[in-house]
């Protein structure tokens, strides 16, 4: 009897030391549900528009080396060539890595005005800004996350960029913070996601999707650099990074708008720092851009007809 008494106390105490365990637990899973909902209720920042910029389209990608830069490049060109009324930016948002100096052959540092913002630089008729201006290019950006906030903080509202019917954006590889950060406190029109035909490349893009898609920024279609390449000989398309593109755009819900295929002379475009749209304007690449920014200027338009509707309703 004592025996079976013992253990009866043992059990009795393990039974009520658990019980209290998951009363512990509940509790603490009350709070962090209450303090969640308390967080997820005060909303996201309010999305301010930059002064004078009617529109804002940005470029992505979710791999590196994909020609996200060439086409944000191109199509801010071509824009400002199809539509020479119309006032275009273009903003490098790739601190770590800006590209858009050497492609756009602007240089020196940006001069401010009576108003205390930086004047962006002007070049083909395209208002640049970029990192890349204000740091030395042999100097290596080393800044933790905090830092380049502030930075891109600095190139969106520090800067004098109206009046601008549109601000094509060049954003940095991956779904890290500048994307976060620009989705959430600028009213983004809409995104062009650029891939290349290598599975891994669109396995990433499919993440930018994802990404997009919970950020609730409306993706205006794909752009495939890199499709084929074009045997000088004969004139035969060789697939050489395969040819599955159109099947996973399908599979995330998107048109492919436009199609590159490899082509040396766009290197010597870029190295030249001359968009192909004013270095080979009868080129194929040419055309293309001048196409593919004919269908953003439509997307937006659509958009704010749209827009109009909805507030006469």
């Amino acid at each position: 009897m004592f025996i079976e008494r013992v253990v009866h106390n043992v059990c009795d105490k393990i039974v009520k030391s658990k019980l209290l365990q998951c009363s512990v637990r509940l509790k603490h899973t009350k709070d962090l549900n209450e303090h969640r909902a308390k967080v997820m209720g005060r909303g996201l920042p309010e999305r301010k528009p930059l002064p004078g910029v009617k529109s804002i389209i940005l470029v992505a990608s979710g791999k590196g080396g994909v020609g996200k830069t060439t086409t944000a490049v191109n199509l801010a060109c071509a824009m400002k060539v199809i539509e020479p009324d119309k006032e275009i930016g273009l903003l490098d948002a790739d601190v770590f890595g800006p590209s858009v100096p050497l492609m756009m052959n602007i240089s020196g540092e940006p001069m401010l005005n009576d108003d205390n913002l930086i004047e962006p630089l002007l070049n083909y008729g395209v208002k640049c800004m970029s990192m890349g201006l204000l740091v030395s290019g042999e100097n290596a950006v080393v800044w933790r996350g905090l830092m380049v906030m502030q930075a891109l903080d600095r190139l969106t509202r520090h800067v004098a960029w109206g009046p601008l019917d549109c601000l094509v954006v060049d954003t940095p590889p991956g779904t890290g913070d500048t994307h976060l950060s620009l989705a959430q406190n600028l009213p983004i029109d809409g995104a062009l996601v650029v891939t290349t035909p290598q599975s891994a490349a669109l396995q990433v893009t499919k993440r930018g999707v994802n990404m997009f898609e919970k950020l609730k920024v409306p993706i205006i279609g794909m752009v495939e650099n890199m499709s084929h390449a074009i045997c000088t000989s004969c004139g035969t398309k060789n697939y050489v990074f395969g040819n599955t593109t159109k099947d996973n755009a399908r599979q995330m819900g998107l048109n492919i708008i436009e199609s590159f295929e490899v082509d040396q002379n766009m290197s010597d475009c870029i190295n030249s720092g001359k968009p192909a749209i004013y270095a080979l304007p009868d080129s194929i690449h040419a055309e293309k851009y001048r196409h593919l920014a004919n269908k953003v200027f439509k997307y937006i338009d659509d958009k704010d007809k749209e827009q109009i509707k909805a507030t006469e309703q």
